[in-house]
């Protein structure tokens, strides 16, 4: 088991800023690295810094409830402030707080047991929320219903970059990981990349979002078969340029795209938003107390964390990502508090094996060095779009020159 920051015993008992970011209760580790998630989110959006710390000063960290309870409150503050100035014809306010509600609500619900029928009651108010938002926006927000398997659709967001006059525009597929579906993606990786002049597909994948809230899908190892749905109904699209289709998952995600590349040769480019080599590797010794123990046996379809670690098996890269043949960006924060080791692994491994690859560590001075950049999302944003736009041939001057 690698190191792991998040373990890390600290002497300070007070909030205090680490290279990662804001530590805001050192004795409950994982209940700071949801509020550092949080508070970066506010820069793309997805909240104020006086709201989030005043839920922050009102939730006891040893008691989940309390976090439900003082996220939810915000949210639907803003929920029904937006509705009622709607009402009043003030749209941009309107969308504000709608969207500053998206992320309150995906707080909410973080740590409720995934049956637990409070989760399903919040995420419908997060997706009406991204609905209202995205009908004011022009293009407006497509919601799509993405063909699966037998007989079941995955859910996902379509949006139109406005600054792109192309007939046809590239398109940067957006997938979450272990605990972001695709609402979350606007404020992670979407919003940067319409900026600059591609469409983007906000994806719920198997295990993630509304496809497993709803249709009770759980993860798979073998991610370019829902990545391959998604592409062909890409395909469908007049609007899209389907020789230029790329692809991002953050976190867990990092390794759903990678391993999506491997055998989905119709990508054009890849990004893993933090890269994970094995994940069995990464969980080390966790058990049942683990911080993130709930969320994992829901998304793995596991009743224990021994059963979790079962499937964990067929989540290695190993034997797989030599098959990649489109550009492979990792992007990884050198202060990841989940390690840093497995993204130089998945490097290492994919330069041996001649993969057109870069890695791209963010360091402390910097900030955005945590975890998929939570600590500053707006650096994320723009390493990673950055990036695609020189692999894609996206002239960024020629589209912003007005």
């Amino acid at each position: 088991m690698e190191n792991k920051l998040i373990n890390e015993v600290l002497d300070r008992k007070e909030a205090h800023y680490k290279p990662y970011g804001w530590h805001h209760w050192p004795d409950y580790p994982w209940m700071s690295y949801q509020f550092r998630r949080a508070l970066g989110e506010t820069q793309e959006g997805g909240g104020a810094i006086s709201e989030i710390f005043q839920a922050g000063a009102r939730i006891d960290p040893s008691d989940s409830e309390s976090w439900y309870r003082e996220w939810l409150h915000i949210a639907d503050r803003n929920h029904k402030r937006g509705d009622a100035e709607d009402s009043k014809g003030h749209l941009v306010t309107a969308q504000n707080c709608w969207l500053r509600a998206v992320d309150y609500y995906r707080e909410a619900e973080f740590w409720l047991e995934g049956e637990d029928p409070r989760r399903l009651q919040v995420f419908d108010k997060l997706e009406a929320c991204t609905e209202k938002w995205g009908q004011y926006l022009s293009p407006k927000l497509e919601k799509v219903q993405v063909p699966y398997l037998d007989g079941k659709f995955l859910y996902a967001y379509f949006l139109r970059s406005p600054v792109n006059p192309a007939a046809q525009q590239p398109v940067l597929m957006c997938f979450g990981g272990l605990d972001s579906f695709k609402d979350e993606m606007w404020f992670m990786v979407a919003h940067g990349a319409i900026q600059r002049g591609m469409s983007v597909l906000m994806v719920d994948g198997p295990g993630q979002g509304g496809t497993i809230r709803r249709h009770k899908i759980v993860n798979r190892h073998d991610y370019e078969v829902p990545v391959g749905k998604c592409i062909d109904y890409l395909e469908t699209r007049a609007d899209v340029d389907t020789s230029r289709i790329a692809m991002s998952g953050s976190s867990l995600g990092g390794y759903y795209a990678a391993r999506a590349a491997s055998f989905e040769h119709r990508l054009a480019a890849v990004v893993s938003h933090g890269a994970i080599w094995s994940v069995n590797e990464l969980w080390g010794s966790a058990d049942d107390n683990h911080g993130l123990a709930g969320h994992i046996r829901w998304v793995f379809g596991a009743k224990s964390m021994k059963e979790a670690f079962e499937k964990g098996k067929d989540f290695v890269l190993e034997g797989v990502i030599d098959k990649i043949q489109c550009p492979y960006l990792i992007l990884h924060g050198g202060y990841d508090v989940l390690g840093v080791d497995q993204a130089k692994k998945v490097y290492d491994y994919a330069k041996k094996h001649g993969v057109d690859v870069t890695l791209d560590l963010v360091g402390e001075e910097e900030t955005g060095a945590e975890h998929c950049q939570h600590d500053n999302p707006t650096l994320g944003q723009e390493r990673i779009n950055d990036w695609l736009t020189d692999v894609l041939g996206i002239d960024q001057r020629a589209l912003l020159k007005g």
